[in-house]
């Protein structure tokens, strides 16, 4: 059966962290979440957790570097809704903690873009369609990180860093292009949250990393577009 009326909401990398407790809280508020993951097993898990709970959740195996399982993901979220109000492109790597761009990997590097930037950019592609046909006004948020700001970056995860930075323009050329498609598109830095990329030493517990994104996804002005926020306030490039 087809979720026609209700809020719907997709997002990525949701079977652990950030991802699923935005899932999480995005259901508390009435929206249909579809959990995004390429983990089969992890992503099932997260989501029979929410329907226990008494929400609606849907596991959509997703692998954002691969176009083909995107448009998989897509063929089969059409299946189950005729319209995406929100988009969360939360799936993302770091792999080069420690590393300096003086000797940083290639290779590493292209795995980086792919997920963090190339991912997101075909997961937008992909989805837009149903994302216009949002009642209320489709809104993108893109999960990037301070890490990414321009104006105080120094040396730290170089790939990480300059991903995060190309993910910004991302989120620049989206909210351009779609300004006059009623379509919101937003970056957001968490900040140093306790998950799995952050560590247990971090000093946000996942309900705070989540705020601004779901803020952004239910609360924030539609016409509020391009901007990077942390604590639901817009910060510096």
């Amino acid at each position: 059966m087809k979720t026609e009326h209700q809020r719907t909401a997709l997002i990525t990398g949701a079977n652990k962290g950030i991802g699923k407790e935005v899932a999480r809280q995005l259901a508390q508020r009435g929206f249909a979440v579809f959990i995004g993951a390429r983990d089969l097993a992890k992503g099932r898990e997260a989501s029979e957790e929410l329907c226990r709970a008494g929400y609606e959740a849907t596991f959509i195996q997703l692998d954002v570097t691969d176009p083909v399982s995107i448009r998989n993901a897509c063929g089969t979220f059409s299946q189950k809704a005729d319209h995406l109000d929100i988009l969360v492109n939360n799936a993302g790597i770091l792999e080069d903690h420690g590393e300096t761009i003086v000797k940083l990997n290639p290779e590493l590097l292209d795995r980086t873009f792919k997920s963090n930037v190339s991912g997101p950019i075909m997961v937008i592609q992909d989805f837009l369609a149903y994302l216009a046909k949002s009642p209320s006004g489709g809104r993108i948020i893109n999960v990037s990180s301070g890490a990414g700001a321009l104006n105080d970056m120094d040396t730290y995860a170089p790939a990480y860093s300059i991903s995060k930075t190309a993910l910004n323009a991302v989120t620049k050329q989206f909210a351009g292009a779609l300004r006059n498609q009623k379509i919101a598109v937003n970056c957001v830095d968490p900040g140093w949250v306790r998950t799995d990329m952050g560590g247990t030493n971090a000093s946000r517990p996942v309900e705070k990393g989540a705020e601004t994104i779901v803020w952004l996804a239910t609360d924030a002005p539609q016409h509020e577009t391009g901007k990077f926020w942390h604590d639901k306030r817009e910060i510096d490039w």
